[in-house]
């Protein structure tokens, strides 16, 4: 009996330390608190550059504005110089590679495949003015456009297919008397138009975040924190924290949750347990593309159809392009569900020259690493967009074709609609083998989403990944899950527990109807 009693003792007190550890615990006022009221304090500038006479006068030349905003800031070209935004490249390790520099100018993708001789047209969303194949832009400081990212005016633009060079109508003294801190406007004009149009590639960054509604993204919520990009992808010497995964490889510079919330944010323990596995964004980014639709999918087999030697768009409901004689096929999606695949912050890429042997299944464009086993990986939501983009069958290749031209007859796809040619032409442009014959092949690219977090009433419930039914991480199967997975030795486990603790229950109500009996008899004696 002593031995009984002796074990239901440790089951209690197991029970009850189970009970104290999970309860919510009172914590003094958070971090979160305390941003929410740093954010309210508004940036006040030093300086009041309208008052400088160097950038009153008339400008003719973008360049001439760099020059003048050079002579002040006398080492900030060197930093922007040295930054991937100016570069469009990094030194990163891949492992089976090494180190290697990937960029825009070496990693391909499945939306508008690659800038190599389409840079007239891609400098669109870079950093500098008047970029050139050879690249030879890149050398001269005053290329620098220090107004595309620091232009409060919001008057300023590039022009279209111009190399980077704002458009002629820009007033590019009032600009250059307007600058100060990036503002959301002057991030988004490129990261939210990527691909050719609105929230064609992120899904989570688009135009609804110039002004979002608390519901659209709790962080930069006009009527709340108000935040912009800059708050969180912090900058030292011009080299901005966060990572891009389209092109980056290393867990290194990545901006993240935990920098301002820190790695156990909740009141309830259980709810920080997961955040050992599970990434912040997984559980408070439910959707995404929450007001405008993002591209899925693009076919671009179809491209070239032609209506009385003409190229034509078709547009669905909401004016997405469905169809360009240019580009192809699209499909679209909006307020979407994310998929979810583990990451450890590494990656690998499809590098121009790469072979791929087997066309059975898609190519991974961009592949980011990760497994349960992996004790840096967590799960994260994604978007993943899938594609039909041309292949050389003979040299197992991605082509990189040849898009963009001034006019006709240069072999641009976009002028002359050959497929046969603008391969050829593109591949010569990359110093590539082209073998004349092309096909397409299927391809997915994964996105990891980031932005467009909910209120956090509306965060992923816990029955939406615990179930059986439809859970929302139905696809990773390396590990079990309580209530979504069933395990024979863990429900008999289960059982037995039940079992026992109502035996526990059961002798502890006989004892102590046996012991009150005892009682009553011997105060009857």
């Amino acid at each position: 009996m002593k031995k009984i009693i002796g074990l239901l003792v440790v089951f209690f007190l197991t029970i009850v330390g189970v009970i104290l550890f999970l309860r919510p615990k009172e914590i003094p006022q958070t971090l979160t608190s305390q941003l929410k009221e740093k954010s309210t304090e508004k940036h006040i500038p030093s300086v009041d550059h309208s008052k400088f006479t160097v950038l009153k006068k008339k400008f003719s030349r973008a360049q001439d504005v760099t020059e003048a905003c050079i002579s002040c800031h006398t080492e900030t070209h060197k930093e922007v110089m040295a930054s991937s935004h100016w570069n469009w490249q990094r030194e990163e390790y891949v492992k089976g590679r090494g180190i290697i520099h990937i960029g825009k100018h070496n990693a391909l993708n499945n939306f508008c495949i690659g800038v190599e001789g389409n840079e007239k047209s891609c400098a669109k969303c870079h950093i500098g003015f008047g970029m050139t194949a050879d690249l030879s832009s890149f050398t001269d400081s005053t290329n620098i456009d220090c107004l595309v990212c620091h232009d409060n005016s919001e008057t300023y633009a590039k022009g279209a297919e111009m190399s980077g060079d704002p458009d002629p109508s820009v007033d590019l003294s009032a600009v250059a008397q307007s600058v100060g801190l990036p503002k959301r406007s002057n991030c988004g004009v490129c990261h939210f138009y990527g691909g050719g149009g609105n929230n064609v590639k992120h899904g989570d960054l688009e135009k609804s975040m110039f002004e979002p509604s608390k519901e659209v993204d709790v962080h930069m919520a006009v009527e709340g924190s108000n935040l912009a990009c800059v708050d969180c992808h912090t900058a030292e010497n011009h080299n901005l924290k966060g990572k891009i995964y389209s092109l980056s490889s290393m867990n290194r510079d990545r901006s993240s949750c935990e920098q301002c919330h820190t790695e156990a944010p909740h009141a309830a323990s259980i709810l920080n347990e997961h955040t050992l596995k599970v990434a912040c964004q997984t559980c408070h980014i439910p959707t995404y593309a929450k007001v405008n639709a993002t591209k899925t999918d693009w076919d671009w087999s179809t491209a070239g159809e032609l209506h009385d030697g003409k190229p034509f768009e078709t547009d669905d409901k909401d004016g997405n392009h469905t169809y360009l004689s240019i580009k192809g096929s699209f499909k679209w999606g909006k307020n979407l569900k994310p998929e979810y695949i583990w990451f450890n912050g590494t990656a690998d890429h499809y590098l121009l020259g790469d072979t791929v042997s087997d066309t059975s299944k898609p190519l991974e464009i961009n592949t980011l690493n990760g497994s349960y086993s992996d004790p840096d990986s967590k799960i994260i939501p994604v978007k993943i967009h899938r594609a039909k983009q041309p292949y050389d069958p003979v040299t197992k290749m991605l082509i990189q074709p040849k898009l963009f031209a001034d006019e006709k007859g240069e072999g641009a796809f976009w002028k002359d609609f050959d497929w046969a040619r603008a391969s050829a032409v593109g591949m010569k442009d990359v110093g590539l083998p082209f073998s004349g014959k092309y096909t397409f092949i299927n391809t997915e690219m994964t996105w990891p989403i980031n932005h467009m977090v909910a209120p956090k009433e509306e965060s992923v419930k816990c029955i939406e990944c615990h179930t059986n039914n439809g859970s929302r991480l139905a696809g990773l199967n390396d590990f079990y899950m309580p209530a979504r997975d069933h395990s024979p030795f863990i429900d008999s486990a289960g059982i037995l527990l039940i079992a026992v603790s109502l035996l526990g229950v059961f002798i502890h109500g006989s004892i102590r109807v046996y012991s009150s009996k005892k009682r009553k008899e011997g105060g009857a004696k």
